[in-house]
């Protein structure tokens, strides 16, 4: 497939989505699943074909969206980590000099 069919088979499913739009029907939950998925995999591609700054802002965009939407399990996991170095602070060395 050449970068004329890619871009085609792209722009198709866009004004797909659009359409399916004006019709009333959502896919908004499902396209922001993969969207930045898509971002970095056309990134990749553009870094393979050596356009290299397009492709470095796409995956740079994409990886962002992703961290976006996994700030909730980022924010958990720092949580944890912060209760356990409470704790180690509690339980730590208790030296009598």
């Amino acid at each position: 497939m050449n970068n004329k069919t890619l871009l085609g088979v792209a722009l198709v499913l866009l004004g797909g989505l659009f359409a399916l739009k004006i019709i009333g029907v959502s896919l908004a939950p499902l396209t922001s699943l993969f969207f930045p998925f898509i971002l970095i995999g056309l990134g990749a591609v553009g870094l393979k074909n050596n356009k290299h700054f397009i492709g470095t802002a796409m995956i740079v965009v994409g990886v962002l969206m992703i961290m976006a939407k996994l700030h909730g399990i980022v924010l958990l996991v720092a949580a944890i980590a912060l209760i356990a170095w409470g704790i180690s602070m509690f339980n730590g060395n208790k030296r009598v000099y």
